[in-house]
Order: structure tokens, then C-alpha cells, then sequence
């Protein structure tokens, strides 16, 4: 149902130049891997269509090209796409194994977000440490909290950590720089 006021603009026909256009308008905003820009050209697409009353498989060639045109012109990168967004989750505490998953939702091919989301134990080993810091665990408690050990452990693994990680950093000193310490 929709709310009183303003009606609703019909979306517009499809062509080639509407979707490169939409394309365009998307990488302005948003960086993308190949097979998320396809989804959004085919959201519109789909939407178009059942306004119009058109069959959206008719469009699916010309949407394939403007994708691959976006590729060749190196608007879109899958490679530099992964490799970006792995260092940003990294930075914000995210486990190599909830990286990799991101990255697949979004559309990156499966051995290319694993092969973004390795970084070795020290890059498993300070992104347990963030997402411990930025969730107030182990050594960063709040002094009022109380301990349970078993929760907190369990709230790293659940964060794709694995338990023996999850148990030294959790176990560890705010001030330790690595697994030994």
C-alpha cells in the first residue's frame, strides 16, 4: 500500500543506453564486482518489465554487454574490488573466513574471495584482537562486566575466529603484539 501523496513514476523502458546509463550511475557510487552490477541492471530490468509487460529473458544479452563493457573499460575489477574490500574488513576486525563470505554474497568468484580473504596468522591474529577490542572482550572488558570466559570465546568463534585464536586472545594481554605474547 502506498502512502498518500505523490504517486509513483513508471520505470522506464529498457535499451541499451538506459542500462549503460544505470550502470554508470551505480560505479559513481558504489565499487562492484562484475556479478553485483549484473544483479542491479537485472532488478531494473525485472521491474520494468512487469510494469510494461515484457519478458525480462529478452534483455538479458544486452545487460551481459554492458557488464562486459563496464569490465573492458576497467570501470569494474573484480580482482581490485576483493582485494579493497578484504583490507577494509580486516581493518574493522573481521576473521578470514567472514571475509571470504562477504565477498562471495557480493558476487565475487569463490577462489578469488578466498584467495583475497588469506592474510596469515598475524592478519587473523590482529583482526581477533579488533573485533575483541571493538566488542569489549578479554583484556578490553568494561571493569563492571562480568567475566565469563566460555560467552566471550564463543562470541569470537561465532565471529569465524577459530577457538584456540579465540582463547589466547581473550586469554591474552591488551598490550601483546602477537600468539606468543
Amino acid at each position: 500500500m502506498e502512502p498518500p501523496g505523490k504517486p509513483r513514476r513508471a520505470p522506464r523502458r529498457i535499451s541499451a543506453d538506459y542500462l549503460q546509463r544505470a550502470a554508470m550511475h551505480y560505479l559513481e557510487r558504489y565499487a562492484a564486482p562484475a556479478e553485483q552490477l549484473r544483479r542491479v541492471l537485472q532488478r531494473k530490468i525485472t521491474a520494468s518489465c512487469r510494469h510494461h509487460e515484457q519478458d525480462p529473458a529478452a534483455f538479458a544479452e544486452m545487460r551481459d554487454m554492458v557488464v562486459a563493457r563496464c569490465v573492458a573499460s576497467g570501470l569494474v575489477d573484480d580482482v581490485r574490488f576483493a582485494e579493497a574490500c578484504a583490507a577494509s574488513l580486516r581493518r574493522k576486525g573481521q576473521s578470514g573466513r567472514a571475509v571470504a563470505a562477504r565477498l562471495a554474497a557480493k558476487g565475487v568468484p569463490r577462489e578469488l574471495a578466498l584467495r583475497s580473504a588469506e592474510g596469515g596468522e598475524e592478519a587473523e591474529w590482529a583482526a581477533a584482537r579488533i573485533a575483541a577490542r571493538r566488542k569489549r572482550l578479554g583484556p578490553w572488558r568494561r571493569p563492571d562486566r562480568p567475566f565469563d570466559r566460555q560467552k566471550e570465546i564463543a562470541a569470537l568463534a561465532r565471529a569465524g575466529f577459530s577457538p584456540a585464536l579465540a582463547r589466547a586472545v581473550i586469554d591474552g594481554e591488551a598490550e601483546a603484539d602477537g600468539p606468543e605474547g
